[in-house]
C-alpha cells in the first residue's frame, strides 16, 4: 500500500484521464512507476558504476575491446 500526494494539477490530470478512459487514477501511478523504475534503476547503476571508475576500483574497458569480444565489429 501506498499513499502519496499529488499537486492540483496533476491531481486534476490524473482525474480527468481516468475519467476519459474509464480506468482508474490508481492504473495510470502504477503504469507510470512500472515505466520509469526500470530508467531509474539504470541510472543509479550508472551513477554507482561511474564512482568506482573515478575512484580508481574499476578499469574502463576499452569499446573495442567489447565490440570484439560479442562479435560487433564492423
Amino acid at each position: 500500500m501506498l499513499a502519496i500526494r499529488l499537486p492540483a494539477d496533476i491531481e486534476a490530470r490524473l482525474d480527468a484521464l481516468a475519467a476519459a478512459t474509464g480506468r482508474t487514477k490508481s492504473f495510470y501511478v502504477r503504469e507510470a512507476i512500472l515505466e520509469h523504475l526500470a530508467d531509474l534503476e539504470d541510472l543509479y547503476l550508472a551513477e554507482q558504476r561511474l564512482g568506482d571508475l573515478r575512484a580508481g576500483r574499476t578499469k574502463p574497458i576499452p569499446l573495442g575491446d567489447v565490440t570484439a569480444k560479442h562479435g560487433l565489429e564492423d
